[in-house]
């Protein structure tokens, strides 16, 4: 990734209290730990995992598990419902992170259920990865999972405004999904994209520094057809591009870079790097229990509540 950093989000290690907290990413620094966090750090204390604790602690929405959008293993998803869909809830299509060769749908348990208790169908997919795929394989996989949400969302309560979201390297697909439009055509998609979330993306990352990288991307000189940034038009969707200044894993330049390109063309975008957070914390704050780290699910269900409602007003 940018800044020759390959460390990924691995929610998963634990070692003393504070220590697993940092490596999921959710490091407390000097931050006061309001009700849910001090229940968190309880579960914590008794060796459960932090990314245990977060889908412990998530809303229990999970409708339906393992659907599959294409052939094969990796191409299932699971879908997350509200309450009381309604009928015509916005559908978010979320995009894990891993480096493009590790990730597996059922470590976002936390993701699909805020984003269902906050009104949203959401689908997390499963897709290829390396050394199975390489680029743009996965990317077909995105794009078929949200052909799949535009035929299939309406059965779980969905309407027609449907989203991608993505952290990491999951932003990047997100991405180049929403600036490229050809993968979403190719893969027949019935409706058109009504928004993009992007979360500590890498979208500007040439040249490749890593043997992994030049592998999935081809070797140097790495196309540069492979960069989000190289298919701003102006065109785009409305875009919401999110960065923890502290990333050290994917630098929070990417998203400033991106914004400031798709500004200049005239498109859509907003963008904000919140200070003292890093590469982890800043999909971390989705779960329930360090929301208080940074505003990243206000700011992402609020950009897919206004941006829904005013394609329905469109309509």
């Amino acid at each position: 990734m940018d800044g020759d950093a390959r460390n990924r989000p691995r929610l998963g290690r634990t070692r003393s209290l504070y220590a697993a907290a940092t490596a999921a990413g959710l490091s407390l620094g000097r931050r006061t730990l309001p009700a849910a966090g001090l229940s968190a750090l309880g579960l914590l204390a008794t060796a459960c995992s932090p990314i245990g604790v977060l889908n412990g602690m998530a809303p229990k929405r999970l409708s339906a598990r393992n659907i599959p959008y294409g052939a094969g293993p990796r191409r299932t998803l699971d879908v997350y419902v509200p309450e009381r869909a309604g009928g015509a809830a916005p559908v978010v299509v979320f995009f894990y992170g891993g480096g493009w060769d590790s990730g597996v749908k059922d470590t976002y348990r936390f993701v699909g259920g805020a984003l269902a208790a906050a009104g949203f169908v959401t689908i997390i997919p499963d897709y290829r990865l390396y050394p199975e795929v390489v680029f743009p394989a996965f990317l077909d996989d995105c794009a078929a999972a949200f052909a799949w949400a535009t035929n299939h969302a309406a059965a779980y309560g969905g309407g027609p405004e449907i989203f991608l979201m993505g952290h990491s390297a999951g932003a990047y697909n997100a991405v180049m999904l929403a600036l490229d439009g050809a993968y979403i055509a190719r893969a027949g998609a019935r409706r058109p994209l009504a928004g993009t979330i992007g979360i500590a993306g890498p979208y500007d990352f040439l040249p490749v520094r890593t043997a992994e990288l030049k592998a999935i991307f081809g070797q140097p000189p790495t196309p540069p057809v492979t960069q989000p940034i190289n298919h701003v038009d102006g065109r785009n969707a409305p875009m919401l591009l999110l960065a923890g200044a502290t990333d050290t894993t994917v630098l929070p330049r990417n998203t400033a870079r991106l914004a400031e390109r798709i500004r200049a063309a005239g498109g859509l975008v907003q963008s904000r790097i919140y200070p003292g957070i890093d590469h982890r914390e800043i999909i971390g704050a989705m779960g329930v229990p360090f929301r208080f780290l940074c505003p990243t699910w206000r700011d992402c269900t609020r950009f897919i509540s206004a941006h829904a409602s005013a394609s329905a007003q469109a309509a």
